[in-house]
């Protein structure tokens, strides 16, 4: 009898866990990912599931109503907000952190700091070759593809939204970016905060290092808010994340993610 009523509670549980879906970028996923465990561990009864895929990824998702709450790395667009609307789906920002992108290169390079016309002189193409900005040997541009925040982002900071060079390596996350960069002595490429690691070498932009302080103080030029977006102000289990999100182990959270907190 003890082992049928224990049955059932575990069934009643698990017929009555509160589910939330999460989507979207890969610069917020780290922190998605931490605070939905933290979140489940002192909330037995709710059921987060977390995907990456990309801000946009997140963003259709939460107009086609398969995702409870969007993650984005770059703020949404006025034909996504339109389209959203047209949907009946109101999105809602939330700030929850902030982060500024890293351009990487190899451990290797010799070089520790560039300028942002140079980074647009690489990405567009007009500069293929290290030996123009202090270097050794042939370039190998790494990016983000277009479903990605992080390149909407890079591209407005960096590039003044102009067209990447066709040689670009076009990949689908930080991860791979990273991995990339470190494994491949010419290349160059850009991540999130969180994705810095002793494999790559992080370059000054403009003189100064990403981090949090120059992140802070406005002082890195390749700084952006990161987002979570829900349809209409968050309620029930959405509202309790979004809120622990906020609070102070939540912001803990992000810290430890390897990004800045903004409370």
């Amino acid at each position: 009898m003890k082992n049928i009523i224990t049955l059932l509670l575990l069934l009643s549980v698990g017929l009555f866990a509160q589910k939330l879906t999460i989507q979207g970028s890969t610069t917020v996923l780290p922190i998605a990912q931490a605070a939905a465990e933290a979140y489940m561990d002192n909330n037995p009864d709710a059921d987060i599931t977390v995907r990456g895929g990309g801000s946009g990824t997140g963003i259709a998702a939460l107009i086609d109503g398969a995702t409870d709450i969007a993650d984005a790395s770059r703020p949404m667009k006025d034909k996504e907000i339109k389209t959203a609307r047209e949907k009946g789906v109101n999105p809602v920002a939330h700030v929850v952190a902030r982060d500024g992108i890293a351009v990487v290169v190899h451990p290797d390079n010799p070089i520790n700091g560039i300028s942002i016309e140079d980074i647009k002189a690489i990405y567009t193409g007009e500069i293929n070759r290290w030996d123009k900005v202090g270097g050794k040997g042939t370039i190998v541009v790494v990016s983000r593809d277009a479903a990605s925040g992080t390149f909407e982002a890079f591209n407005e900071l960096a590039l003044n939204n102009a067209k990447l060079t066709d040689a670009a390596l076009m990949l689908a996350s930080n991860l791979e970016i990273a991995r990339t960069v470190a494994q491949t002595p010419g290349a160059i490429g850009y991540i999130g905060l969180g994705y810095l690691t002793d494999e790559v070498k992080a370059l000054k932009v403009e003189g100064i290092m990403p981090s949090e302080a120059t992140v802070n103080d406005d002082s890195y030029l390749l700084a952006r808010p990161l987002f979570m977006y829900t349809n209409g102000n968050p309620k029930g289990l959405a509202k309790g994340f979004i809120n622990f999100i906020m609070s102070s182990a939540g912001q803990t959270i992000v810290k430890e993610a390897g990004f800045v907190p903004v409370k």
